[in-house]
Order: structure tokens, then C-alpha cells, then sequence
């Protein structure tokens, strides 16, 4: 996927029935769905049922199983329920009669309260850094695999803080800072639009922060990794098109599963979204040698 423009036109699903929607894959080179993809496509079908003056605050979302990106997703939303201040719906993505994502989203009526908010973490500013495809450029005869990785055509621009040595693999303490930002100017203005973008955005980079304490051992051909749930927190509007510093940090792993979080920042240091996910990280068995019948 080349421009964001592929990516808003790949969010914006067709409705077939009442409730009822129809979205397309980017053909991704891994071979299923990304994440990322569903989960926005979910959001945004979630957000064509609710009234144009709530906007989504809060989305919790479970990988089920993982999608094929030979055949379309049909979303099913659920009204479950419109008050006074807070609009609550279900989405189901569905291929070949099995759901493959559940998301559950809240929306809400703009209001005033109490604010505050942590501090923004103290790194360079995305103009003294290089992006993550530059960086990989460094390793593309020595690690030819991870150079086609990270060369991939993607909507979103990614300018890591923290760069680490692919070759001398060493153990790290799990955090680290990524500015992000859509490669293009987005054309809406809308914030339900930018949020769908960065929750497609929000799905890279946290379940490789949990691997972080642990590269020494690391084999990616001998891993299992799938996103298993996902939770978002919006606290102010943003731009998507804007660098956002993403601050994310591994408290835990266990049972072969890491658990991460993230922070969004805006360039003035407003914490604008809060992420939380756990993911698959399981050591497969290597296979025997195959022997001669």
C-alpha cells in the first residue's frame, strides 16, 4: 500500500444491508490480514451507525483468527445502546461464516472536566532522525530478509529513536520511542477519520517491544507471533498526518504472550491516545530433520 489515499479508501467500506458492511484487504506479502487493517475497518463501520456529534473514545478489540486476504470481511454491527452522552456498539468481522475479529466501541459527546496528563518523554525530534526503511538500507546484503520487511510500501512514515544492531543481537530493556505519521497530507478534517488512521497506525511496533529483553534468543523463523487483543483510549483530537511520538514500553511477558503499552504525543508533548495490547510470542518446537524412508 503506497499513499495513505490507498489506505483511507481501503478504511471506507461499502454497505450492503442495515448494519451490514463490506471491506476489501490490502494484499499484504505476509499472506493474512494485518491487525492494523480490521481493527480500523471495524471502527469505521462501527462509526457510520452513530450520530456525527459522538466520537469515539475507546475501542477493545480480540484477534480470533487470522484473516484471509483473498476474500472480502463482512462487518455486522450491533446497536447496543444510544443515551444521553454515550453511544456503545459491537462489530463482528466475519469471512466464510467465522468471525475472525470482535470489537467493542464507545463514543461520546464532547464534554469539559478535569484534565491532566503525564509528561512527554525527553528524545531527539523526528528531523534528526532517519526512517526505519533508511536504517534497514544498512543491512541489505548482510540481512537481505529484514531488508525486504522493513522496504515494504506502507501509508505510514516510522522514525525509530532507538536503533539497535540486527547482527550482534544483544538483550535490551523493553522500551522505546517511534515517531509515526501518514506519508500524505490527509484531505479530511474530520477526527473520526484521523483516529481510524491511527488505529490502523497503532498495531506496528508493540508486540516486537516485549521481544526487546529477549533478542539474544530470538529466531523469527522459529516464532509464533499474532496480535491477540488490542484496547485504545482516545483523549484529544489530533492530526494523523502530523508526527505523533509513540512511547511504548513492555511490563511484562508470560505464558507466551507479551504484554505491551503505548503512549501517543503530539509534537507540543499533548498526550492525544493510550494503547494497550497483548500479543502471541511462542517459541515453536524446531521439526526433526527429515529422514530417508
Amino acid at each position: 500500500m503506497k499513499s495513505t489515499k490507498a489506505l483511507l479508501d481501503l478504511l471506507n467500506l461499502e454497505q450492503i444491508d442495515e448494519n451490514i458492511y463490506r471491506g476489501q484487504n490490502y494484499q499484504a506479502p505476509w499472506g493474512r490480514v494485518f491487525g492494523g487493517q480490521v481493527m480500523a475497518q471495524a471502527v469505521h463501520a462501527a462509526r457510520r451507525t452513530v450520530p456525527d456529534d459522538r466520537f469515539l473514545h475507546s475501542l477493545h478489540g480480540y484477534f480470533i483468527l487470522g484473516g484471509d486476504i483473498s476474500i472480502p470481511i463482512i462487518f455486522q454491527v450491533d446497536r447496543i445502546r444510544d443515551g444521553r452522552s454515550f453511544t456503545t456498539r459491537r462489530v463482528v468481522a466475519v469471512q466464510r461464516g467465522k468471525a475472525i475479529f470482535n470489537l467493542s466501541a464507545s463514543f461520546q459527546k464532547a464534554e469539559k472536566g478535569f484534565e491532566h496528563q503525564i509528561s512527554m518523554p525527553n528524545v531527539p525530534s523526528p528531523d534528526a532522525l532517519i526512517t526505519d526503511k533508511e536504517w534497514a538500507a544498512k543491512y541489505k546484503k548482510e540481512l537481505p530478509n529484514m531488508y525486504k520487511r522493513y522496504t515494504v510500501d506502507r501509508p505510514i512514515e516510522f522514525r525509530p529513536v532507538e536503533k539497535f544492531d540486527p547482527i550482534n543481537l544483544k538483550n535490551k530493556h523493553p522500551f522505546r520511542h517511534i515517531w509515526l505519521k501518514a506519508k500524505d497530507v490527509i484531505e479530511s478534517d474530520d477526527p473520526r477519520v484521523h483516529k481510524e488512521v491511527l488505529a490502523y497506525a497503532s498495531d506496528y511496533n508493540l508486540m516486537g517491544t516485549s521481544l526487546l529483553p529477549h533478542r539474544a534468543d530470538f529466531n523469527r523463523e522459529l516464532m509464533q507471533m499474532a496480535s491477540l487483543d488490542h484496547a485504545m483510549w482516545f483523549h484529544h483530537d489530533f492530526r494523523a498526518d502530523e508526527w505523533l511520538l509513540y512511547a511504548l514500553d513492555s511490563p511484562a511477558a508470560s505464558n507466551s504472550r507479551g504484554f505491551n503499552r503505548g503512549n501517543f504525543f503530539n509534537v507540543e508533548g499533548k498526550l492525544v491516545a493510550s494503547v494497550v495490547q497483548e500479543g502471541l510470542i511462542r517459541l515453536r518446537k524446531p521439526r526433526p530433520p527429515a529422514t530417508d524412508k
